[in-house]
């Protein structure tokens, strides 16, 4: 492919994620099992688990992704972070109680070696839609332990950019952290923080990010709290809100920081994770651990998590065809649909494709095409296909994004890619999608928390 600064040029002129009982050492309230609340008002629920597998088991894998080792592939050692423990798949770390919990316990052995565990959804769009709001939430337990015996404990729930999965999250912090609940040493307190900018320093004073600071959090670690992020867009300036049972502690306002920060940090899918880590920069800063007083094997409980979005009035996709369906020849949405052959599009270019005819390239963030009349008939749609190819350098990656009958519509499926070997080196990726029937508008939309190109994309179709 000729140089991908062409798009550069083009911009200007253009102006433009056998176990046993619990420990001894964790005590419960007499409520410590609750179901997944209904959504809050306005809202509809996205994504649950109430981890009610049998007791000693592991998670759904079609839910959950295991993190294991000391670092993502390709990415940064000790998670980035310093921490000591090698994450594993264990059942021996993560898994099921029987009585509704998720139960991530770190273990020393007779070595002094550290294990944990860490897990991820397989989802990387939970998103807050223009106009709408998302709220990431779990009612969770912190590991039971204080004083000396707590020295490098670190339980978090929080989430990550969706761009992130791809390349390791070398992207970090550009495509933004929610930390829903931190804490550390066994201090009675709970840190929230958003991550974004550059790092060190930048426009969100990494690696401290924009943070709550600790706050005051009475018997977190003797029985269940629940913790939760809400990313409002429907007000201005936009909002993240942190919250410790149902009470707003701490609030980032979108004009805090510049625009561009602000979009790449906020304005694409995330993806949850849960994991208890050992050691690292963050229990350093309060004193430091592990050491050989810290207690083996305190578990942080997970009595839920649920992803709650609104739609902001007219973001969500509707499941029929338009009062007015667009002109043009209809597309049968369950065979190949060509890239080149689109209707309208922003930001890209079409170019000789090594598969044969042409694909659509120099694709970047806030890029889109339009396809017309697209036919799913009646039936189900279980996902999509799409035959793309990224020569994108070392830590760009964005997702490719399928909207219908709007582009400010919440996205009905997408998925996240990096590097594939070069921009003529074809992969076909799937992504999950919402039932659609009728004839709809389809729009690709790209998002990426870098200003690169980051892919090409030759055809897509979806499948039943």
């Amino acid at each position: 492919m000729a140089s991908r600064s062409r798009r550069r040029l083009r911009v200007a002129l253009a102006v433009s994620t056998a176990a046993v009982a619990v420990a001894a050492t964790a005590v419960f309230t007499m409520d410590a099992n609750a179901a997944v609340p209904s959504a809050p008002a306005g809202m509809t629920t996205v994504f649950s688990d109430d981890f009610t597998g049998a007791a000693g088991t592991g998670l759904n894998t079609a839910n959950w992704l295991y993190d294991t080792g000391t670092s993502y592939p390709g990415g940064a050692a000790n998670w980035g972070t310093g921490e000591v423990e090698t994450m594993t798949n264990s059942t021996a770390n993560v898994y099921q109680d029987g009585a509704g919990n998720l139960v991530i316990k770190p273990i020393r052995d007779a070595a002094g070696n550290w294990t944990s565990g860490r897990v991820e959804t397989q989802r990387t769009d939970f998103a807050a839609p223009a106009g709408g709001k998302v709220r990431i939430e779990a009612r969770l337990q912190q590991p039971n332990v204080s004083g000396a015996a707590a020295a490098g404990y670190w339980p978090a729930f929080w989430a990550l950019g969706a761009a992130a999965r791809p390349v390791g999250a070398t992207n970090w912090p550009g495509i933004g952290e929610w930390d829903a609940m931190e804490d550390i040493n066994g201090r009675s307190s709970v840190f929230g923080a958003l991550h974004c900018g550059t790092s060190p320093g930048g426009p969100c004073n990494e690696t401290t990010g924009l943070s709550s600071g600790e706050h005051a959090c009475s018997g977190c670690q003797t029985g269940m709290h629940t913790y939760a992020i809400e990313y409002d867009r429907s007000v201005s300036p936009e909002q993240l809100r942190w919250y410790l049972d149902g009470t707003n502690y701490f609030t980032v306002n979108s004009s805090q920081v510049d625009a561009t920060t602000w979009n790449n940090a906020t304005h694409h899918g995330f993806f949850m994770i849960l994991n208890v880590a050992i050691g690292g920069g963050f229990p350093a800063a309060f004193g430091g651990g592990p050491t050989s007083a810290t207690q083996s094997g305190v578990p942080m409980l997970v009595d839920y998590v649920a992803v709650y979005q609104s739609t902001g009035g007219t973001t969500t996709p509707p499941t029929t065809a338009p009062t007015t369906a667009p002109t043009g020849t209809t597309r049968d949405a369950y065979s190949q649909i060509q890239a080149e052959s689109f209707d309208a599009q922003s930001g890209t270019q079409t170019e000789t494709c090594s598969e044969g005819g042409q694909d659509v390239g120099y694709i970047a963030n806030g890029d889109w095409l339009q396809f017309n009349n697209v036919n799913f008939g009646t039936g189900g749609v279980k996902d999509f296909l799409a035959r793309v190819a990224s020569g994108a350098g070392s830590g760009v990656s964005g997702l490719v994004e399928v909207r219908i009958d709007s582009r400010s519509n919440a996205p009905i499926g997408s998925f996240a890619l990096a590097n594939t070997g070069g921009w003529q080196t074809w992969t076909s990726i799937p992504g999950n999608v919402s039932s659609v029937t009728g004839t709809h508008t389809v729009y690709l939309t790209f998002t990426s928390g870098q200003s690169a190109d980051f892919v090409n994309v030759n055809w897509f179709q979806f499948r039943k």
